[in-house]
């Protein structure tokens, strides 16, 4: 039997949800008051957050006394796109058939229902995934632009993010960070992320004075658009792994 209160600290923490073992990553947070787990958006990871005072090796006994749930949170993710000819993508929300021509424009071009990319078939995914972060450059740009003059502020330099926890970002400095697989998800939903980050550049907490202008800068419903991420956010961490 395996004496939790004597594991090895070399070892990483993991579980084991029927035939994967998946690594757990912990994180203390100092307003928690109890533990909090749930499963990374592409089901790579188990995620726990626990008071600043909660002990590493409880953690880990309660991720693993949870492995029936996990094992229902994994299979609820959908499989994964084919990043092939005739499979899909998904951009704002809009499933665009993948269309390959030899002879097109090695660069993606959406065109009513499908995406015509050119040049060889085996480099299609890195192709697919260049111009969706490109076409996330352009629009979240000019959502950061529009929400930083509501806001009264000048638009912050825009990082592209490839985070696998976070959304979106503002660093003490004022930079931005956006997740660029919110390219994928609805307009309102990527829109939002914008505007609570801008929101940030004024108020760098959650206190009701965030909130407050959150709702004035954001046009659509902040609790919509964050229900849209909860349900549907992992499948936007399945194409290009």
């Amino acid at each position: 039997m395996i004496d939790w209160l004597r594991r090895d600290p070399r070892e990483e923490p993991s579980v084991a949800v029927g035939d994967h073992v998946l690594p757990v990553v912990i994180r203390r947070h100092p307003t928690a008051k109890r533990m909090i787990m749930r499963l990374s958006h592409d089901g790579r990871e188990v995620q726990l957050t626990i008071p600043r005072w909660g002990r590493t090796d409880e953690a880990i006994r309660f991720a693993r006394s949870r492995a029936d749930w996990l094992g229902e949170a994994l299979a609820d993710i959908p499989a994964a796109p084919a990043m092939l000819p005739g499979g899909s993508v998904m951009f704002r929300s809009r499933p665009l058939l993948i269309e390959h021509r030899e002879g097109a424009a090695r660069k993606p071009r959406p065109s009513d229902d499908a995406l015509v990319v050119g040049g060889p078939a085996h480099m299609l995914e890195r192709r697919i995934r260049r111009w969706l972060e490109a076409e996330a450059r352009v629009h979240l740009a000019d959502d950061l632009k529009e929400y930083s003059q509501r806001a009264g502020r000048d638009a912050p330099r825009l990082a592209l993010s490839n985070a696998q926890r976070r959304w979106g970002s503002c660093a003490h400095d004022g930079s931005i960070r956006i997740n660029w697989r919110l390219i994928m998800a609805p307009d309102f939903v990527r829109r939002s992320v914008v505007a609570h980050e801008v929101a940030h550049l004024v108020h760098f907490d959650h206190s009701p004075k965030f909130h407050t202008l959150l709702g004035i800068l954001f046009e659509g419903d902040v609790e919509e658009a964050n229900l849209w991420l909860r349900r549907n956010g992992r499948s936007l961490y399945l194409p290009f792994g």
